[in-house]
């Protein structure tokens, strides 16, 4: 008998088929809502990506940073305190000498041309 009273409602303009899809499609719609804000929100799954990804690259970015900073401690200790890598430094680049130091300088020499290039000039 429900059957009947079933079609009968269809029949006479009810919406008894509606409901039951509406019953459904609100469901659905709130999970796809949630879904998406889950995904792409302000703390979605995206969002924690980029940003586990920026971490990491100043993270990166940050052991460059002290590695360097210690090379350069090291160098300005040594510039306090080592004699010699103060002179060294003072030879390389500004040319400086010591006392009763004598420095040579020789002409630079073109390379050795091979015997058959000459012959063909």
């Amino acid at each position: 008998m429900p059957e009947q009273i079933k079609a009968w409602y269809c029949k006479a303009g009810g919406h008894y088929g509606g409901m039951q899809r509406k019953m459904y499609v609100i469901p659905l719609l709130a999970i796809a809502l949630i879904l998406y804000f889950t995904v792409f929100g302000d703390r979605g799954l995206l969002r924690i990506y980029h940003l586990n990804k920026e971490r990491r690259e100043v993270q990166l970015r940050l052991d460059t940073l002290k590695n360097e900073n210690l090379k350069l401690v090291r160098e300005v200790d040594a510039l306090k305190n080592d004699r010699r890598y103060l002179e060294s430094i003072a030879r390389r680049d500004f040319g400086m000498v010591r006392k009763n130091e004598v420095i040579y300088q020789f002409p630079q020499q073109k390379p050795a041309v091979p015997t058959g290039e000459q012959e063909a000039r």
